[in-house]
């Protein structure tokens, strides 16, 4: 197939060949055609050809059976409608409507499209099309729309069930799908339009929901009415018989169960600010759990029922006890019983997320029915039904809680069994009986924290974790909320069941892993949750159980199981463990045993735990507590002890554990021995370090007597695994580190020079492939972390063993001579971007104190990296991130300095983080227009270089910013776009560019910075967009000169003009309304975290800065 010969004969034949198009459409489609590829780019060629549209007509009607060539020609003309609508000449419109619409009637009245799978797809397309010319024309050219819609829809039931479709569409369209493919405008008037016009809609399907017989047509006219729920007026749903022929006509017939089933959720969810349909919302609960029970689905035990017709006790007995469970009713039954139960859990936990209150007010036996439904709901074992319903027992939870607080202010008891107060009687009868099902479910059913690493597989077998699940971490984190509010309500009921199982675990009359990990998990998710007296008797109680079971137990994975159960417990109770000093050394030294144990997960679970207990309780590690003669920590860095703990663990567990020892260290409380002898960080860091440094001594007086031990593979593995250990410890103790570092910093240097000539002539000898021989590979590894240490050290030091002007004056030249000669003498694969990393650190650590380094490092970095990441926007991704990270630090940190290199270096600079602007990577993108920013900013405040700035860049920065704004490729920096152009613009408009942005010897008299960037603009923006008037560019760059938009006004401005613009309404432009949406959720997210700060337990322990 050749491309070029095709191309020309289906966009320039006469007659168009329709044949030829639906072979090469059939190559494409075809997985072992040798020409796919061809066709494939044919077809992106054809489907831009700005003339292919008016063949679709013919194609449509060749009788090709072939479907992927229909839907080729309806994309095609979708693509039109949305691009190129707006300038097609009017008799084109009309022809394109008439005929979508003819051949839309065509096809839905066909006998055969509802039965044939092909054929209902095309009509969806072909809907889909006609939606598209809706969108341009309705209501200003095409008035009649709805009104021909409906009309048309009694003459057919195939007809009208595919207008029913229509509507569907058009109201996901303008309601669901409109913010970013319309102008607000536009939106605003369809919505008013559609509002206006509803009457006539709600008729239609009023009359078919009366008189109609047919299925489908009755399941689509319910789909549809459930998408209007939502926008039309109340008066439609509560003041016609709406609701009553839901409940009770459709919600009863297993036909139309589920589809009314939705409507009705979607109106028991409705929240509003109007309390005249409180009496509807009532009545319609009742309706619902009477036809429930109606229809045998039982929502109690069977010695259990309740009366909801508004009197009478709760103990009635109605018949509610006959019938299916709900969880019977999911696992026996077809596809569509398991989905009537997934809609039926939406509408129970909507309804009680909105109007659960007012029920509990007016009818609290419906409200207990309700709340019984929901209790049998959350026990169906579908785990997307269960996150729906913990949703819903989080709000509830979360509810009542604030009811205590306030109740307890109003010194009132609420949710205690003995409480007088009537209205607390009221809700004790109604929520004990809930709160205690719901607190034996949720530990019933537990989802696994993040801390737990020791798992089982789909085989039973115990293993260790190798993903991270983040659905399930998600479910926990809701699930231990929830149970949190529920503990605060009542611990005793809390503390009783948890005791209660754990009790049948030990004696086995319950026992199973799963049964035990569920339940540990719950009970170390409520940390905080009881008052720390109450707190302390519980936690005592269930170690000692779970050690005892420990010891009970037989078999490996019996033990790693229950082992992991203890670690994720007493990890979770650090204030238990501040405030018990010989409880915290027996957990410690029962970690210390458990980094013996062999099985899977369990001494990587020991370590971490290990560590975390170090981070909430190091003090206690560091001052000599009661019967002690001495710090724990000074115990545990001696020589026999280390190595006897850390014998059996693997080098990233030995590092784990030297990063939990090393936080014990940051804590600088003096060290002080019996008598009041005091001890030196520097000495207990000397001691911890003995034994890796007896190491490394080792192993580099092996390599001065054999210097090729030093490349040696086994020598290389152990240099790496000592250097990432000290990486850990000045990661942890900060400048403290600072006496590890003088014991190996020469050595270090030496190693490093070392390392680089080995790899320079490598390389030299045997060509650039080098860098991918192994140990190569091993000895680029070594460097790496020797810079990393280097960087670490850099980014933690600080007063009083490492001030920046010690550290600039000591520490860092002779660290920069061979690091930066490495780096900019090595080949492209050899650069390590740990270097971007170290002088990154450098700038932004030591600030000022560097800027006479600057020039410096450019020299070394700047060139060397340019070449590697200039050539396109995929290689060395990672070095171009940590080098825009280098520029922006400088520019932050050191901008005089950028004026101490030379010219050429500055304008390579400015247009360095330019490219970095149009870079498809959204990372790079993003932080190119921020150091844009960051260097406007700091011009604008050095006078003696803005205007010469401005009268080189400024121009040519709007250009740029206007081009990358309307490339369709980077909307998500929409925000810092808008904010660069109008600080450019509104500079100019406040003629803080004093030099002219234009050529003096040939501009006119008179000639002025805001008049001549206006005219600039504008034919910029006329040339590079053919389809914009100029009228419409003049408004549009004069308002972006009004200094009167704040910026959100001017972000609407550039949003308006851009959904006009061709290329970007045809695409998904969310992006563009990115920043509200960032904002909206950090404030949500700030009002979250300060609720949650007020209520025990909420927060995690690792959440709390408490690290004594």
């Amino acid at each position: 197939m050749d491309y070029d010969t095709t191309f020309n004969t289906l966009t320039t034949g006469s007659p168009f060949n329709v044949q030829l198009l639906d072979d090469v459409i059939a190559t494409a489609y075809n997985p072992i055609d040798p020409n796919r590829a061809v066709a494939n780019k044919l077809l992106m060629a054809l489907q831009q050809h700005e003339g292919m549209w008016v063949h679709v007509d013919r194609i449509l009607e060749s009788g090709s059976t072939n479907p992927q060539l229909l839907f080729f020609a309806l994309q095609i003309l979708e693509d039109t409608i949305k691009v190129r609508w707006n300038i097609l000449p009017e008799d084109q419109r009309s022809g394109i409507k008439n005929y979508i619409v003819s051949k839309v009637i065509a096809v839905s009245t066909m006998p055969n499209t509802s039965t044939d799978p092909t054929m209902s797809l095309y009509l969806n397309k072909l809907n889909m099309v006609l939606i598209g010319i809706v969108k341009k024309e309705w209501p200003h050219n095409w008035p009649t729309f709805i009104t021909d819609l409906v009309g048309s829809s009694r003459s057919s039931e195939m007809l009208c069930e595919n207008n029913m479709k229509l509507l569907m569409l058009l109201s996901e369209e303008v309601f669901d799908f409109s913010k970013d493919q319309m102008t607000t405008k536009k939106v605003t008037n369809l919505k008013h339009t559609l509002n206006t016009e509803f009457t006539q809609i709600f008729q239609l399907c009023e009359f078919i929901l009366q008189h109609s017989t047919q299925v489908s047509l009755l399941r689509v006219t319910l789909q549809t009415l459930q998408r209007f729920l939502t926008w039309i007026p109340l008066g439609f749903i509560f003041q016609t018989g709406l609701l009553d022929v839901l409940v009770h006509r459709f919600f009863c017939d297993e036909q139309y169960r589920n589809e009314a089933l939705d409507c009705i959720a979607e109106i028991g969810a409705l929240k509003l600010d109007t309390r005249e349909y409180d009496a509807a919302f009532l009545k319609l609960m009742v309706d619902m759990t009477n036809q429930l029970q109606q229809m045998g689905v039982r929502y109690d035990n069977p010695s259990e029922a309740i009366n909801v017709n508004g009197g009478g006790s709760m103990g009635m007995n109605n018949g509610g006890s006959k019938g299916s469970s709900l969880s019977q009713l999911y696992l026996d039954h077809s596809d569509r019983e398991e989905q009537f139960v997934h809609k039926l859990a939406l509408y129970f936990t909507g309804y009680c997320k909105t109007h659960l209150m007012l029920l509990e007010q007016n009818n609290p036996n419906a409200a207990s029915l309700a709340l019984n439904y929901l209790l049998r709901i959350s026990e169906v074992p579908d785990v997307e039904i269960f996150k729906i319903t913990v949703e819903c027992w989080h709000t509830l939870t979360h509810s009542l809680y604030d009811q205590t607080k306030q109740a307890h202010s109003a010194n009132m008891a609420i949710f205690k069994s003995n409480s007088s107060n009537s209205r607390s009687s009221k809700l004790n009868q109604l929520y004990i009986p809930v709160l205690h099902t719901l607190r034996h479910i949720l530990i019933s059913k537990m989802s696994k924290p993040e801390e737990v690493l020791v798992i089982t597989d789909e085989d039973n077998n115990v293993i260790r974790e190798s993903t991270k699940d983040t659905e399930q971490l998600a479910l926990y984190k809701s699930m231990r909320e929830c149970l949190v509010y529920c503990t605060n309500l009542n611990w005793e009921d809390t503390e009783g069941i948890m005791l209660k199982k754990l009790t049948r675990q030990v004696d086995g009359s319950e026992w199973s892993w799963n049964n035990l990990n569920t339940l540990c998990w719950a009970i170390g998710s409520i940390s905080g949750a009881m008052e720390e007296d109450m707190e302390k008797r519980f936690l005592v109680t269930v170690i000692k159980d779970l050690l005892g079971l420990c010891e009970m137990k037989r078999g490996k994975d019996n033990k790693a199981i229950i082992a992991s159960n203890i670690m994720y417990v007493v990890g979770q109770y650090p204030r238990f463990l501040r405030a018990h000093w010989k409880f915290l050394k027996t957990v410690v030294n029962k970690l210390f045993e458990f980094m013996h144990e062999v099985h899977p997960g369990v001494q990587d679970m020991a370590c971490d735990t290990f560590l975390k207990i170090a981070m909430k309780c190091k003090r206690k590690f560091m001052t000599v507590q009661v019967d002690e003669v001495r710090p724990f920590i000074c115990e545990l860095v001696e020589n026999n002890n280390l190595s006897g703990v850390v014998g059996d663990l693997e080098p990233h567990q030995v590092q784990a554990f030297y990063e939990a020892v090393g936080t014990m260290m940051s804590d600088r409380t003096p060290i002080v021995l019996q008598g009041s002898v005091r001890m030196e960080h520097s000495e207990i860091l000397h001691q911890l370090m003995m034994q890796p440094n007896t190491a490394w001594r080792t192993i580099l007086a092996n390599g001065s007597s054999n210097p090729a031990q030093m490349t040696d593979s086994a020598t290389l593995r152990e240099v790496i695994q000592i250097l990432k250990l000290n990486t850990r410890m000045v990661q942890t103790i900060g400048s403290i580190y600072t006496s590890q570092l003088e014991n190996i910093f020469q050595d270090l240097l030496n190693l490093y020079r070392h390392y680089s000539q080995y790899v320079l002539s490598a390389v030299a000898s045997q060509g650039a492939i080098a860098t991918q021989m192994s140990t190569v590979r091993l000895v680029r590894s070594a460097k790496k972390e020797i810079v990393r240490l280097f960087s670490s050290y850099i980014e933690k030091s600080g007063p009083p063993e490492a001030d920046a002007a010690a550290v600039v004056s000591n520490i860092l030249p002779p660290i920069l001579d061979p690091v930066l000669s490495d780096y900019s003498k090595s080949v492209a694969n050899a650069r390590d971007m740990e270097v971007l990393v170290f002088v990154f650190k450098v700038v932004s650590r030591l600030k000022s104190h560097v800027s006479d380094l600057i020039p410096k490092l450019f020299e070394h970095v700047f060139p060397s990296t340019l070449e590697m990441i200039t050539v396109n926007y995929e290689d060395f991704p990672e070095h171009r991130v940590q080098f825009y990270y280098f520029i922006k630090s400088v520019i932050k940190n050191c901008f005089a300095s950028l004026f101490n290199i030379p010219a050429e270096q500055q304008k390579l600079t400015v247009d360095v983080i330019v490219w970095a602007t149009k870079h498809t990577e959204r990372n790079i993108s993003d932080m190119g227009l921020d150091i844009l920013y960051e260097l406007l900013q700091n011009v604008g405040r050095t006078p003696n270089i803005a205007q010469g700035f401005y009268r080189q860049y400024l121009l040519a920065l709007i250009q740029d910013v206007l081009s990358v704004m309307t490339d369709r490729l980077h909307k998500s920096g929409f925000r810092m776009h808008a904010t660069l152009l109008r600080h450019m613009f509104h500079l100019i408009q406040m003629n803080q560019v004093t030099v002219p942005l234009f050529d003096p010897a040939t501009a006119p008299a008179g000639q002025t910075n805001p008049a001549y960037v206006r005219e600039y603009v504008c034919n910029m923006l006329l040339n590079g967009f053919q389809t914009l008037t100029p009228s419409s560019v003049s408004a549009f760059v004069e308002g972006m000169f009004n200094l009167k938009m704040d910026l959100n006004s001017f972000k609407t401005h550039l949003r308006d003009f851009l959904v006009q613009v061709k290329e970007f309404s045809n695409e998904d432009n969310s992006g563009l309304y990115q920043e509200e949406a960032e904002m909206k959720a950090k404030e949500q997210a700030e009002a979250i975290l300060r609720q949650r700060q007020s209520v025990p337990g909420i927060l995690k322990p690792s959440e709390i800065d408490d690290d004594l």
